[in-house]
């Protein structure tokens, strides 16, 4: 993934359910997690499952709503808000925004192929 950035949604705006904490972070006090918006645009043979289900691990994130799914059919870019707790929320904005994320493989000491997440 690619061109990686905060998204602002709508959803947000004069929405007494969500509460701003900062910059793009918000709370919802329904759900009582926090919350951000999250676009980019996937790379080559990457699908909307990889790299992002690590990201979400190494993080401790997850999804919490999909924001236009017809735009990874027709042009590969995928928006959607990510929810956690606040300081793993801040550490994944501070890791992952303006970088390029993807899954690498290589071989382990023992001959195993396995597979790496690499924020570049």
């Amino acid at each position: 993934m690619k061109n990686i950035q905060l998204a602002k949604l709508d959803k947000y705006k004069d929405n007494p359910n969500y509460e701003l904490i900062d910059g793009n972070i918000y709370k919802d006090i329904e759900e009582d997690h926090y919350v951000f918006a999250l676009s980019y645009e996937l790379e080559g043979e990457e699908d909307s499952q990889y790299p992002l289900e690590d990201i979400l691990d190494k993080f401790l994130l997850h999804v919490s709503n999909f924001i236009d799914e017809d735009s990874y059919y027709t042009n590969r870019e995928v928006t959607l808000e990510l929810g956690g707790d606040l300081d793993d929320i801040k550490e994944t904005i501070d890791s992952i925004i303006g970088k390029r994320v993807y899954n690498e493989e290589y071989d382990d000491n023992d001959g195993v192929t396995r597979v790496k997440l690499v924020i570049a």
